[in-house]
């Protein structure tokens, strides 16, 4: 498809999609925080908790890319 590998389709499609995944989620976030009234401590505590895997996910691509993996 448009001369593309399956390897750099697939990473395309990672590299974006799960990027778009992460901010519907941090949107997700961001509204229970605003609906529940959490406040600010809340609110961090919230993007913390539930936050965490993805700083994880964009941890780990960083650094495989940093590392030329």
């Amino acid at each position: 498809m448009f001369n593309f590998t399956e390897e750099q389709f697939s990473e395309f499609g990672v590299t974006f999609g799960i990027g778009a995944f992460i901010l519907y989620m941090l949107f997700i976030i961001w509204d229970l925080a605003k609906k529940s009234k959490a406040g600010r401590l809340g609110t961090f505590v919230l993007f913390f908790v539930l936050a965490f895997g993805m700083i994880g996910f964009i941890a780990k691509s960083i650094l495989s890319w940093f590392m030329g993996m």
